[in-house]
């Protein structure tokens, strides 16, 4: 009788002969493969090492293993400092409302252009509402700053009906408004491409057969164009909310003044502030890091709920 290792060994050394064999016959598409696996561990897997500089007193004259380990003090620090509830909030708040109110628009900008019939319209439509992501975040904030000024033509329009005009740029309460509405204008057409792609491969022959059914056009996008999009929804959506503590510091900084900091100071800008320009980099570091383990605990818990009311279907 044949030993039971002596087989699992077999097996896996003719799996190991089936695996290389494969690669040699296949090599030209990890080649094809080696320039993104190469960057991804320059750039996202080895500045992991430079998270040391989150548990030392890190001086950059003695470098990340001559420092000091403080161990968790600079987390400590963050979570006691009397200012962390508000950036905490602050960040929060704009993540999670640019969520909630930027999240539908691409898909009922997808829909909508599903529904334009003429090819030659459909493409200049495209054109236009894909155009905005183009613009660098300076030139947008700039645009802002001109149109939203007490002079600017918004205001100019507020000021024929109202007679005074509105502080946009300088008051707290305006910031997260302004904010999210230029992301939503900014990077709404360009995140309705993978849902247009998508509906792009439904079966017109369904909506003909409904439609000869007589289902209205409202009945056609609940039952056949919304379950399309269903998967591609749930995956992007848990992108999203993974996501909800990384908000750029560029727009949040360029956007904020000295009269609307109790609402635009978010981590980022305080990573920025406290890193860059203070030169305090393990307490940055220490913010960052924090900043990114909570990301991952939204990842997963978004994840698990989406898969329960997807019927399993999430990001993993």
């Amino acid at each position: 009788m044949a030993n039971p290792m002596v087989q699992q060994r077999g097996t896996e050394l003719k799996q190991h002969k089936s695996w290389l064999s494969y690669v040699r016959r296949n090599y030209i598409l990890y080649l094809f493969l080696a320039p993104a696996v190469i960057l991804t561990v320059i750039f996202k897997y080895v500045p992991m090492y430079g998270a040391i500089i989150a548990f030392k007193d890190f001086s950059p004259r003695r470098g990340i293993m001559g420092s000091a380990w403080v161990g968790f003090e600079h987390f400590q620090r963050f979570l006691s400092s009397p200012n962390f509830y508000d950036i905490l909030m602050n960040t929060l708040k704009l993540s999670a409302y640019g969520l909630i109110l930027g999240f539908p628009v691409p898909i009922l900008l997808a829909l909508m252009l599903n529904l334009i019939r003429s090819a030659k319209l459909k493409k200049n439509v495209q054109l236009i509402v894909y155009a905005p992501n183009f613009i660098s975040v300076v030139v947008v904030t700039g645009m802002l700053f001109v149109f939203l000024s007490p002079t600017g033509v918004v205001n100019a329009m507020i000021t024929t009906f109202t007679g005074k005009p509105v502080s946009f740029m300088s008051d707290p309460a305006y910031f997260r408004s302004v904010y999210i509405l230029s992301g939503i204008w900014q990077t709404a057409g360009w995140s309705s491409i993978i849902y247009v792609a998508t509906l792009a491969g439904v079966d017109p022959q369904l909506h003909d057969a409904a439609t000869i059914d007589g289902a209205s056009l409202l009945k056609r996008i609940r039952h056949i164009d919304l379950p399309a999009l269903r998967p591609v929804m749930a995956v992007l959506f848990i992108l999203a909310a993974g996501g909800i503590m990384s908000i750029g510091y560029e727009k949040a900084f360029l956007m904020q003044t000295a009269l609307n900091t109790p609402t635009s100071e978010i981590i980022a800008t305080y990573v920025y502030k406290v890193g860059l320009q203070a030169g305090d980099y393990a307490y940055s570091t220490a913010i960052g890091l924090f900043n990114s383990v909570i990301n991952v605990i939204l990842l997963v818990f978004v994840n698990t709920v989406v898969k329960r009311l997807n019927e399993g279907e999430g990001l993993y």
